[in-house]
């Protein structure tokens, strides 16, 4: 595949749907998760025009930041701290319409106004979690957790 997307439609499932074999077919001949963390964010971040996309890998007893677009971010959460920490402790996506009514919120940039975080397994554990921000509340929910869970197979079955 060209490394280049087209995306035509305007609804939300509709983007996804085109999106999710182009990522497939993009990441699916390189073995270096990193490379392929990259190409996912970069990809979701055009694609949708996000706020910021990136992962956070589980290094030890913290999120660490790993590949990302976007403004500079936190490099390092503690387990169940902010939306991360807790998608990481909790074992479940989060969704936040308004990250300002989130306690314990991390603002690692005050654009940030709503959040998605789906963790991601590897052998059984949580081996991270990608995480993206809009600059708008309300910005995220089912629709989103449905396909991006659905894009962080094509990463985790490497």
């Amino acid at each position: 595949m060209a490394e280049e997307l087209r995306i035509h439609a305007t609804g939300k499932a509709e983007r996804y749907k085109e999106l999710l074999p182009q990522v497939e077919a993009l990441i699916g001949g390189e073995k270096d998760e990193v490379a392929n963390m990259a190409n996912m964010a970069a990809a979701l971040r055009q694609a949708f025009g996000f706020f910021w996309v990136g992962f956070y890998r589980v290094i030890g007893e913290e999120l660490v930041l790993g590949p990302f677009q976007g403004p500079v971010a936190c490099t390092r959460i503690r387990y169940g701290k902010g939306v991360c920490g807790t998608a990481w402790k909790e074992e479940k996506s989060q969704i936040v319409p308004d990250v300002d009514l989130f306690p314990g919120h991390i603002a690692c940039n005050s654009a940030s106004k709503s959040e998605i975080v789906i963790p991601f397994w590897k052998e059984g554990k949580i081996a991270g979690v990608l995480d993206i921000d809009s600059d708008q509340t309300g910005s995220f929910d089912e629709t989103d957790a449905f396909y991006l869970q659905q894009m962080l197979r094509f990463l985790v079955n490497m």
